[in-house]
């Protein structure tokens, strides 16, 4: 089947690295796909940070990445306020690598919470009470809702580690209002920008991921092959069970060059 692959949709936390922590063989994984003139774009749910500040922590893990081939919630949250609400004013919940993010693609931030037209959440790791509260006054000023995604836990340093859900919940529950977009995986706006990075069809891709309900979703959605990674927060029993199969079930990334090296 790798055959009719040419672009390969990479996800991170729990694929290519754990908190801190670089997978075995993620790195080689990627240099054998690049060697093999495939095409390669890392895509994640994360939206506290820039692609800069992903670029270089890939880097210093040993990878050979360039900027343009990281494409975060971060990103295409920004990339969707610019299409879709120009002119509009923001109030960020979450740090500065979502802010970073949102004036690269020149999204506006409200001189203060009640002036924002949008209220943009995301993991805040150094939440203070403050800003907890000013995303609390955005919205009963009128701002509507985008959150970078919905997960509820990652794989962190020392075991799971609460998300973005934990933020949404704070705000939905103390101002009954609900969110109106939520961008990252499975939906078809991560797909949408990732497809655009690579310029292929997505017949011609693959999403290779750790998450049932985010990344194999998100290929099968879109038409893609998928290969679901052990290394994350799914096991071999889950992928069994599950009423959508993946196309493939791997130990780690570092298999994916074993397989092609099959087809030589």
């Amino acid at each position: 089947m790798l055959n009719t692959i040419d672009g390969y949709i990479i996800d991170l936390d729990g694929t290519v690295y754990k908190g801190k922590q670089l997978i075995d063989g993620a790195a080689e994984a990627v240099a054998f796909l690049k060697s093999r003139g495939k095409r390669i774009v890392f895509l994640s749910n994360r939206g506290n940070i820039s692609r800069r500040m992903c670029c270089e922590k890939l880097t210093a893990l040993g990878l050979d990445v360039a900027e343009e081939e990281i494409v975060l919630t971060s990103t295409v949250t920004a990339r969707y306020l610019q299409r879709h609400m120009p002119g509009c004013r923001t109030w960020v919940l979450g740090e500065q690598g979502l802010k970073d993010e949102l004036a690269a693609y020149g999204v506006k931030e409200a001189a203060r919470p009640e002036l924002a037209d949008w209220l943009v959440i995301t993991l805040h790791e150094t939440l203070t009470y403050k800003e907890l509260n000013d995303a609390f006054r955005a919205v009963r000023g009128g701002a509507k809702i985008i959150a970078t995604n919905a997960d509820k836990t990652f794989p962190g340093d020392d075991g799971d580690a609460i998300d973005v859900a934990g933020m949404i919940g704070a705000i939905v529950h103390s101002t009954d209002v609900q969110v109106e977009v939520t961008v990252g995986k499975p939906s078809s706006l991560m797909a949408e920008a990732a497809l655009d990075v690579l310029g292929l069809p997505p017949e011609r891709c693959m999403v290779i991921g750790d998450s049932l309900a985010s990344d194999i979703e998100l290929g099968q959605r879109a038409g893609m092959m998928t290969a679901l990674v052990l290394t994350g927060s799914a096991t071999r029993e889950m992928a069994v069970a599950a009423a959508k199969q993946p196309d493939l079930v791997w130990n780690s990334l570092a298999d994916v060059s074993t397989e092609m090296e099959k087809m030589v």
